[in-house]
């Protein structure tokens, strides 16, 4: 029951961020402070895990919908949680530059294979199906996070190799 609600949830989510871009209300977000507010969210589940998340960088703020942010930081931070190897880290970096803030998380995890990295933001697509059914989820989430950075008129870039670990990088324009 609780799988099939996560389901609608995050169909609902992708289904809004699909609708109309221009409807949702912009405002400065600090990036710095709103990853904070995420790692507290998800130190629980990390430390479950025994995988280690730091935050580096300084406050830096984007005009954005904050909640579509959060949606961008919390689905990735998760992934990385969820794919990470024991005693992981998850780092995520805030780097301030003239025209842009490039935001990066990286992770120590069990990478995505390279056919597959052109693939992971296509809806429900699984890179590996059985290890699917361990962690859960919705094959949503990279959806979700693809839609939304679209929506900020951000770049996303995936840098992946197996067993070393992922890094997203989102570069959003100032």
């Amino acid at each position: 029951a609780q799988r099939l609600i996560t389901l609608v949830s995050d169909i609902i989510k992708i289904s809004e961020l699909d609708e109309n871009s221009s409807a949702f209300e912009r405002e400065n977000v600090d990036l710095y402070s709103l990853s904070e507010e995420i790692i507290k969210r998800l130190t629980p589940y990390a430390k479950k895990h025994n995988v280690e998340i730091k935050l580096h960088g300084e406050h830096t703020s984007i005009l954005g919908v904050r909640k579509i942010l959060d949606e961008i930081i919390y689905n990735l931070c998760d992934n990385a949680i969820k794919y990470n190897k024991e005693n992981g880290t998850v780092d995520l970096k805030l780097q301030k530059q003239e025209k842009s803030v490039i935001f990066t998380i990286k992770d120590t995890g069990i990478g995505i294979p390279l056919l597959d990295q052109n693939r992971i933001f296509e809806r429900f697509y699984r890179v590996d199906k059985s290890h699917s059914k361990l962690v859960g989820g919705t094959g949503l989430g990279l959806s979700i996070v693809k839609h939304a950075a679209i929506i900020h008129g951000a770049e996303i870039e995936v840098i992946s190799k197996i067993d070393k670990g992922t890094e997203f990088r989102i570069t959003f324009k100032k």
